[in-house]
């Protein structure tokens, strides 16, 4: 409780710089004020349209990102798992190319593109389910890699037969991920389904601690093993090809996040959900963060900063990991 009390305050402070920080100095809480009030001003426009979008969707990805890492590496007993292995981020993102190069005639939508990844995202994830029947987590992650795979060369074919160099450009960059130039729009699509794969996830909490005693004890236990996997996986596929139909790729989160919190937990994976989640929040919102302090001329893309913490926090990681064992 502790742990999630300080975790939450964190996110929370993050989310209150992110709300106040950009080109122009307004008050975020006269913005705030004057859209409760309903009352078009400067402030309210600038923190409606730009301001809250970015950092809601920043909260939002992170949150989901680390909440299906921590569920996959509690479902596989594997702290390398990463949610790119259920193959819908991949689905997301050859969806997305196709509303990137061919989408302009089928949606006339503003949200064609993240609508697109997100259908790309559920056919993926029906893949992975036809393919894998009613096997158990092994075989389901080797179905995700399987259609990953085929999702990757799907997308590297779009790439290499794009209609021009500058909507290939255009797709490339948005792949590199960022919550910049989205909408409130964005934020309603993301959030219902946020909330769908949270709740497949979380309800099956009690069923990743019964792994930790084993497959054997959890059947005794009274679990259906390749029912609640498949929940697992659904719940973590919903959330990470949602996060990608509309953001794009924002790498790392959800493997360092349960790596960074799973000793304060006491390695419990039933625990380390609602912390991963948070943490995740805060993030992928302070990552957002040190993109708007840069220079303006040439903006960073979300998804290198997470890497480029993600990385050296992994190796790191992995040293300490590694002198327990020397």
């Amino acid at each position: 409780m502790a742990l999630n009390f300080s975790l939450l305050i964190l996110a929370v402070c993050l989310a209150a710089v992110s709300f106040s920080l950009g080109s122009s100095s307004i008050s975020t809480w006269q913005g705030l004020a004057d859209v409760i009030n309903h009352q078009e001003s400067a402030a309210s426009m600038i923190f409606l349209e730009v301001r809250a979008p970015r950092t809601f969707l920043a909260l939002l990805c992170g949150g989901a990102l680390g909440l299906a890492g921590a569920a996959l590496q509690g479902l596989l007993r594997n702290p390398l798992a990463d949610p790119s292995l259920v193959g819908a981020s991949q689905g997301a993102a050859v969806g997305a190319a196709i509303a990137f190069y061919y989408g302009g005639n089928i949606f006339s939508s503003a949200l064609n593109i993240p609508l697109a990844g997100l259908l790309g995202a559920v056919i993926a994830l029906f893949g992975v389910l036809f393919l894998a029947g009613q096997s158990r987590p092994i075989l389901l992650i080797l179905a995700g890699l399987a259609v990953s795979t085929v999702a990757s060369a799907m997308l590297s074919v779009l790439l290499n037969f794009a209609p021009n160099p500058y909507a290939m450009q255009e797709l490339v960059f948005w792949l590199l991920g960022s919550v910049a130039n989205k909408d409130m729009g964005h934020v309603a699509l993301l959030v219902p389904a946020v909330i769908i794969g949270s709740i497949l996830v979380i309800s099956q909490r009690r069923f990743l601690y019964s792994l930790t005693l084993g497959e054997e004890v959890s059947q005794t236990m009274g679990f259906n093993i390749s029912r609640s996997s498949r929940v697992v996986i659904l719940g973590s596929a919903v959330l990470v090809g949602s996060c990608v139909s509309v953001v794009g790729n924002i790498g790392f989160v959800g493997l360092i996040v349960p790596h960074i919190l799973r000793p304060l937990v006491k390695y419990r994976p039933d625990r380390l959900l609602l912390p991963s989640a948070i943490l995740g929040a805060a993030l992928v919102t302070a990552a957002d963060i040190f993109v708007r302090l840069l220079p303006p001329d040439r903006e960073l893309k979300l998804g290198i900063v997470t890497s480029l913490i993600g990385a050296p926090l992994f190796i790191w990681l992995i040293w300490q990991e590694r002198r327990k064992w020397v």
